[in-house]
């Protein structure tokens, strides 16, 4: 495993698995079957509405809590709810957070941000950070802060390294989180000739080879999975190293293509989305 140290000082693995999508069970079976494997990082959510999975499968591994490291994210219908941490707390079945987020810049994202300042300071969350936030709405966080967000969970892959963004948190000591960090599974990155090769090379897949690229580029990745054949390719990226010319070739790959964006209607519908985190399993 690589690490990366975020900007209070604590230790953050620089892979792990997404639970996206996954249904309680996928997630559940999922999250055991990558802590067998060696992974320490689970990302989850408010919304995704399997928290509760999660820490079913963090219990059953029967590892030490402090040996992983737990993400997961506040969800903007439960901004200005008092009482979302220690409920989120709750379902994971767990005394803190090892990184909070808030999901969207939806809502009082405001609100949101100080509740995780409260609990931060409180030792319930170990960092605090930003998911699907740009620019303009980061500087309007660091602009009123008491705690500096350490991440920035966002779309990043081969074909959207998003530079400009990554230049501006390079200087506020905040790093990237990819998700969808194999594309969404576009076939056409996928298939890319420069991963075929690269994959001949280093006897990997194509998929190995972006996460590689992701991980000496700064970005943390957490690709989601329920097929263990891929959970466990998707954590075999630490015996090989891709060169600097290898890497300037993906660099030059960057065509500022995206598969999500966001639009004002959009966060519109997240404010008033009100996820069922009481009904799930």
């Amino acid at each position: 495993m690589e690490y990366v140290t975020l900007n209070n000082g604590v230790k953050m693995p620089m892979a792990g698995i997404g639970t996206f999508l996954l249904s309680p069970d996928e997630a559940e079976a999922s999250v055991l079957y990558a802590l067998e494997c060696g992974y320490r990082l689970i990302d989850t959510a408010n919304a995704y509405v399997n928290e509760k999975a999660v820490g079913r499968a963090m219990a059953k591994s029967g590892l030490a809590r402090e040996e992983i490291f737990l993400e997961t994210k506040l969800w903007p219908s439960f901004y200005e709810q008092d009482d979302a941490v220690d409920k989120t707390l709750q379902r994971l079945n767990t005394d803190y957070i090892d990184l909070l987020l808030i999901h969207q810049p939806a809502g009082n994202y405001a609100a949101g941000y100080r509740q995780m300042e409260r609990a931060y300071e409180e030792g319930k969350v170990r960092a605090i950070g930003l998911s699907n936030f740009d620019e303009k709405q980061i500087r309007e966080i660091l602009d009123t802060c008491r705690v500096k967000p350490a991440v920035l969970q966002t779309e990043a892959h081969p074909y959207s390294q998003e530079k400009e963004l990554k230049k501006f948190l390079d200087g506020q000591g905040i790093v990237i989180q990819a998700w969808y960090p194999l594309g969404h599974g576009d076939r056409a990155l996928i298939q890319e000739p420069l991963f075929a090769e690269l994959g001949r090379k280093y006897g990997k897949s194509s998929a190995q080879i972006i996460l590689r690229w992701h991980i000496q580029d700064g970005n943390i990745v957490i690709p989601g999975s329920k097929n263990p054949s891929h959970i466990k390719d998707n954590f075999d990226l630490f015996d090989f190293a891709l060169t600097d010319e290898e890497m300037a070739r993906i660099s030059a790959m960057d065509r500022q293509k995206r598969y999500y964006t966001s639009t004002p209607e959009l966060l519109r519908q997240y404010a008033e989305m009100v996820p069922d985190v009481d009904g799930q399993k």
